[in-house]
């Protein structure tokens, strides 16, 4: 499983690296999660500057994508020559978006009159963009799910590695990520906020 983590200049580190560290547990499984960008190099709201992994264009051919957030999301929305070179399939790849990345999901059309979730300072731009935002941090609609707050990058993980292996997979990997003296409490979270959303046969998108 090759996953794309979607990250623009501007973006949110939590939202990109928590996601990619947790998914990247399963790396024993053959997974890895690569940093996408558009550009060689992105920086941070907080300065800090990373090469990219891949480039914007491996999300087509990626087995899942995740979409972080970021201070620039808005402009990013709006540039239509950028939008195009993402070109997601929700039929067959596992899709997730977080906070202001709910807003790139809507331009892209893939939400349509779905209930989403994202943060709530993006809240009013994603309303403004047709989407029916809910109060919840984390949501899922057949492959296609997304989150709100910063610290709800850790469900869309353990959702995407409950699809796209199982759920004992996605409890272990939370189990290792978690603060010591609370890792049942963090996994019983984790499990309680994603088991809603998944199928009940299979694991990989068709």
């Amino acid at each position: 499983m090759h996953i794309a983590v979607l990250t623009f200049d501007g973006f949110n580190e939590l939202d990109s690296f928590v996601a990619a560290a947790i998914l990247n547990r399963m790396k024993t499984r053959g997974w890895a999660a690569f940093i996408t960008s558009p550009t060689e190099q992105v920086t941070s709201m907080n300065g800090v500057t990373v090469q990219r992994q891949r480039p914007l264009e491996f999300a087509a051919e990626a087995d899942a994508v995740l979409i972080g957030s970021g201070i620039r999301t808005r402009e990013i929305a709006g540039d239509g020559d950028l939008l195009t070179r993402i070109r997601l399939d929700a039929s067959r790849q596992l899709i997730g978006a977080q906070c202001s990345g709910t807003l790139l999901l809507a331009r892209l059309g893939l939400i349509g009159d779905l209930p989403a979730c994202t943060d709530l300072t993006t809240k009013p731009w994603v309303i403004e963009a047709g989407v029916n935002v809910i109060d919840a941090p984390f949501v899922a609609h057949g492959n296609l799910a997304t989150a709100g707050g910063c610290l709800a990058s850790q469900y869309l993980a353990t959702w995407m590695i409950a699809r796209g292996a199982s759920l004992p997979d996605a409890l272990e990997a939370m189990h290792y990520v978690a603060p010591v003296g609370e890792k049942a409490l963090y996994v019983e979270r984790a499990k309680a906020v994603v088991m809603p959303f998944l199928e009940p046969a299979g694991c990989l998108p068709a």
